[in-house]
């Protein structure tokens, strides 16, 4: 009689039933990437590029693609390298940003991080300019149709009258140096400051700075490069009448002005194109005038032509 051994048996049974829990083509389970953005950044305007660097991290494998996209702003930014772990970012205008990472590991497995850049607006500041002796201050003289222009007058005259019965014309250029003012700045307000020279002894009837029915004055943005050097009452730069300041005439003796410039300063600074201001009468009838002290005065230096620059 055969019998079978309890104990064999039960052995048997517990080997089939661990090998039929085995798989041979068990695959461990991929870890997802990890993705970093990032610290967050503040920048302010008029700076408007940055760079972000994210890192990508992956336990099992390899980050093998980075791509950063803009997830939310008040503007499209331009990323120069999207693809990158590295971008520059450019474009901004002011407010707050949020752009995302996303790391792709060799598995195919991704991850994303954001990270913040907030944009505050510009400080405003101030550029006043006051130049003595400045070299781009330049009268245009038309003496009965002879030239008679140059520089380092102290006084500025704008005006329309006889010498010895001889009649001749008097124009002015003058530019400011705006070369310290970013290009891509807001002028707030730019003021042009004239100050009517105290004792005109040398042009008009040598008693008023303002005399005449007619003197009303033009003051334009010149649009074409000049030099002292090179420019006389034949070869005057040309100049816009688009956004030009009227300035009343007056029969006032003295009249200092302040004058609002600020689409014209706008525009030299915006267009990269300073070329300064042309002062001239209206219309050019003998007996008129508007006479301003100079950068050349060394008596009434507080008086000198000014510009006031208010940007950000």
């Amino acid at each position: 009689m055969n019998r079978t051994n309890p104990f064999l048996f039960a052995l048997a049974a517990f080997s089939i039933m661990i090998f039929s829990c085995q798989k041979d083509d068990d695959i461990p389970e991929n870890k997802i990437p990890m993705a970093d953005a990032g610290p967050s950044k503040t920048i302010t305007l008029p700076t408007n590029i940055i760079t972000l660097t994210g890192t990508g991290a992956d336990a099992d494998g390899q980050v093998v693609a980075y791509l950063w996209s803009q997830i939310s702003g008040p503007a499209a930014t331009t990323i120069v390298n999207a693809g990158s772990s590295s971008t520059l970012i450019k474009g901004f205008v002011e407010g707050t940003y949020v752009f995302q990472l996303m790391v792709t590991d060799n598995k195919g497995a991704t991850s994303v991080d954001t990270t913040t850049v907030i944009v505050g607006s510009a400080q405003t500041q101030t550029l006043t300019l006051q130049p003595a002796n400045n070299p781009n201050e330049f009268q245009y003289v038309n003496h009965n149709g002879v030239d008679k222009s140059g520089g380092g007058a102290p006084d500025m005259p704008i005006e329309a009258w006889t010498n010895g019965g001889i009649p001749y014309t008097v124009r002015e250029a003058v530019k400011f140096d705006l070369s310290t003012v970013p290009a891509n700045s807001t002028i707030i307000s730019a003021n042009l400051y004239l100050y009517s020279y105290p004792t005109p002894t040398l042009n008009g009837n040598f008693v008023d700075a303002n005399f005449g029915t007619g003197n009303t004055m033009l003051v334009q943005q010149i649009v074409t490069n000049w030099s002292p050097s090179t420019t006389n009452w034949f070869n005057q730069p040309v100049t816009s009448t688009t956004n030009q300041v009227v300035v009343p005439t007056s029969t006032q003796s003295n009249l200092d002005l302040n004058l609002d410039v600020t689409s014209m300063v706008s525009s030299m600074v915006n267009s990269n194109a300073n070329y300064g201001f042309f002062l001239r009468l209206q219309n050019e009838v003998i007996y008129n005038c508007r006479i301003f002290v100079s950068s050349y005065n060394t008596t009434f230096t507080a008086k000198r032509p000014k510009l006031v620059v208010v940007y950000k």
